[in-house]
């Protein structure tokens, strides 16, 4: 007898076998990996306007271990049920520019405890931390690690700004929880 056949011929095993299959792709999905399409203009000419997908590594998930420079998937604090990806520039403590380089006005913030200060690669067409402030942690779904899709310009992202030895810490170098 097969194995299909033998599972086939249980229904409890089906459905336990459902049940199962449907756990660890959520577990996957939820705690693992994820990806998704990008849309939008905020992040050329790192993703197109259409078309792209980014993979999501979701072990990063709550803002652990991400550093500045890193790409990250997060919930946008000024639409419900949104989400984006930008690029991290700062972290807690560190001092940003409020706004953009060739802006009038120069004024600069420290980002508080347990934000992150984020902005999209394309400046002018971005809406980020620039105009929502300083991002909670809280609202990081996970790191950008690829862009898989489409396959004639995939690419595996890597964080210039981070020694090799240091991926996988923080911003302060250290192993976080």
């Amino acid at each position: 007898m097969s194995p299909a056949s033998a599972v086939a011929g249980h229904p409890f095993r089906l459905v336990l076998s459902t049940i199962k299959t449907m756990f660890a792709a959520h577990v996957f999905w939820e705690y693992g990996y994820s990806w998704g399409p990008t849309a939008g203009a905020s992040m050329l000419p790192t993703f197109d306007i259409q078309g792209d997908y980014a993979l999501v590594d979701k072990r990063y998930r709550l803002g652990r271990n991400i550093a500045v420079g890193d790409l990250v998937n997060y919930r946008i604090p000024i639409f419900k049920n949104s989400e984006g990806v930008k690029r991290v520039i700062g972290m807690p403590g560190d001092y940003v520019l409020v706004n953009s380089p060739d802006a009038p006005g120069d004024m600069m913030i420290q980002v508080p405890k347990g934000h992150c200060w984020i902005v999209g690669d394309n400046l002018e067409f971005s809406r980020d931390s620039r105009h929502f402030g300083p991002v909670p942690l809280g609202l990081i779904e996970g790191k950008v690690v690829a862009k898989p899709m489409p396959w004639s310009s995939r690419q595996i992202f890597r964080n210039a700004l981070v020694k090799p030895e240091d991926e996988g810490r923080g911003a302060n170098g250290k192993d976080q929880p």
